[in-house]
């Protein structure tokens, strides 16, 4: 049964139960507490509601858990992308509905300035025209959206898709809320420790200032060189004779010349300094918690990013101060070779699914059957296949795939080609990448990688490149949201007090009392299973992870 809910300005809220269609099925309902609504209603197995970011936080805030919803806003997103290829247009409520009656389709708001407390000042949803009720609008676009979905390429895979990232928005909701465990006193200790005592006025701590001193010193007595700002380091290596392009590691690394070394050490500390520096824990960390706002789909491949606080950048050295709670543990559980197991799911690939399915380290066992027994080998030449490094040594590996494995390499092939002609491509349940026009790939967080050997323009081989690692990154973000749902659900139904704190591609943490670690870690690989089956139907492909029980995040392998 899934009922439709939306919030009062008053604080009540208007409700009805919706049937197959989408349409109401049963009078529509005014009561005059949101939260009631919910909690004394357990029966609802799916609500239907504008937005989860919206209303989740006010139910979690009551003690109210849901177990499933409908978040039409995610929902427009994805079905405008799959049906006129616009991926990345306004998806609020009021767009969706001015979409359905032809009218000025009005943009989204300008995502607010990350804060890790609420804003009095944070701006509401997209205001609806004068004169339309917001209950009977929701109604009406999620009708519509239900017909939409029917009309899918896949539509059973379509509404799996809508099912999966509305999953992961409450998981996101909840991650948020509960929040990372996270030691202050620790992370204190570690920043004294690596950057030394702090001077006032907002001047460098005192080790990157020596490394300044060290660095200025190398390129001659009176020189003044700042190591944060890249102009003058390349105005001062052009002095020295050595000339760069930039001032990347990979660049400076391989020149002979004593700047280097402090430089290097400089920009370390210059990263953790600036993004998870002193300022950034008196702004994030707050009794013993870091809560980020997780966004799902934050990248076009459907990858998650955060509004600020970088918690998918924690340096291996901070993760000193991700401590668990006494009498708590965190298990932390890495997906093996996540992205090729996808693309022998998807392929159907015969031979790749049989390696797929044969052990925890896929690379080793594509080496004794491809490669000789040459792990590098092997794992150079299936990624080279997902990210489109298709010249020099990749080239010959990519004809040793190509023989062994042709539907999977096909596949990728496939999807390339479709990008260079300008077509869209998908992702196994349905997500749609962007037109040509809209997103370049580097700025959709994707791979840039060497130009492959095919191709009529740059800008050709480059989108070709980007849609080749989407259907197979897309798709794996997508089966990562149905793993978590699944895990999410296995934790509940189980009864646990575990809590799933953290999540980033292919890693999750669940924090939970000591005496449940061993129940939690056997949980995740069964997820996996569920979202596999879920997702590709019966497969020999398998989703192994490896997992850590640890105190310390930074104590994970």
């Amino acid at each position: 049964m899934r009922w439709a809910v939306a919030e009062t300005g008053d604080g009540g809220a208007r409700l009805c139960p919706l049937g197959p269609d989408g349409r109401p099925a049963g009078p529509v309902l005014r009561e005059p507490d949101l939260v009631e609504s919910v909690r004394s209603r357990p029966e609802v197995e799916r609500w239907v509601w504008r937005s989860t970011a919206e209303i989740y936080r006010r139910l979690l805030s009551a003690g109210v858990r849901v177990e499933r919803c409908y978040d039409v806003e995610a929902a427009e997103a994805l079905l405008i992308g799959h049906e006129e290829g616009q991926s990345g247009q306004p998806r609020s409520l009021a767009a969706a509905w001015a979409r359905l009656r032809g009218l000025p389709v009005p943009d989204d708001p300008p995502v607010r300035s990350a804060e890790p407390q609420p804003s009095l000042f944070e701006p509401g949803p997209v205001p609806l025209p004068p004169g339309t009720d917001t209950f009977d609008a929701l109604l009406e676009v999620y009708a519509e959206q239900v017909a939409r979905t029917e009309k899918a390429e896949h539509p059973e895979r379509m509404r799996l898709l809508l099912a999966a990232e509305s999953a992961g928005m409450l998981v996101a909701s909840e991650m948020g809320w509960v929040g990372l465990p996270w030691r202050a006193d620790v992370h204190r200790e570690l920043l004294d420790a690596l950057l030394g005592e702090r001077y006032p006025g907002g001047l460098e701590p005192r080790r990157m200032a020596e490394l300044a001193e060290e660095v200025s010193r190398a390129f001659g007595e009176g020189v003044r060189v700042r190591p944060d700002l890249p102009a003058e380091i390349v105005k001062a290596f052009a002095g020295a004779g050595i000339s760069l392009s930039s001032t990347r590691k990979w660049e400076l690394q391989d020149i002979d010349h004593p700047a280097v070394a402090p430089l290097l050490a400089y920009k370390k500390l210059y990263r953790l300094h600036t993004a998870h520096g002193w300022a950034w824990l008196q702004q994030w960390v707050r009794e013993g918690r870091f809560r980020p706002e997780y966004l799902p789909g934050g990248t076009v491949s459907g990858r998650w990013t955060t509004n600020g606080g970088g918690a998918l950048q924690i340096p291996k050295v901070i993760r000193r101060a991700v401590i668990a709670d006494p009498g708590w543990r965190l298990v932390v559980a890495d997906a093996a070779q996540m992205e090729p197991r996808v693309l022998a799911a998807i392929s159907r690939d015969r031979g790749l699914m049989e390696v797929a399915g044969s052990g925890a380290d896929l690379y080793a066992d594509l080496a004794a059957r491809a490669f000789g027994g040459d792990r590098d080998r092997a794992k150079l030449g299936l990624l080279g296949a997902i990210y489109g490094q298709t010249s020099g040594d990749a080239l010959k590996h990519m004809a040793d795939l190509r023989r062994r494995y042709p539907a999977a390499v096909e596949y990728v092939d496939a999807a390339a080609r479709a990008g260079e002609q300008g077509r869209l491509v998908r992702t196994w349940l349905g997500r749609t990448c962007p037109p040509a026009s809209m997103t370049p790939p580097e700025e959709a967080g994707l791979p840039q990688e060497e130009a492959p050997s095919y191709g009529s323009t740059a800008g050709s081989r480059a989108r070709g490149r980007f849609t080749r690692n989407f259907v197979v990154q897309g798709s794996a973000a997508d089966w990562a949201l149905l793993m978590l749902a699944a895990l999410r659900r296995a934790l509940h139904e189980a009864g646990l007090r575990a809590e799933m704190v953290f999540f980033q591609h292919d890693e999750v943490i669940v924090h939970c009392p000591a005496e449940e670690a061993e129940a939690v870690a056997a949980a995740i690989p069964e997820a996996a299973a569920v979202a596999s089956r879920v997702a590709f139907g019966p497969t020999p492909v398998r989703f192994p992870f490896s997992t850590s029980v640890v105190e310390c995040y930074a104590d994970a392998k």
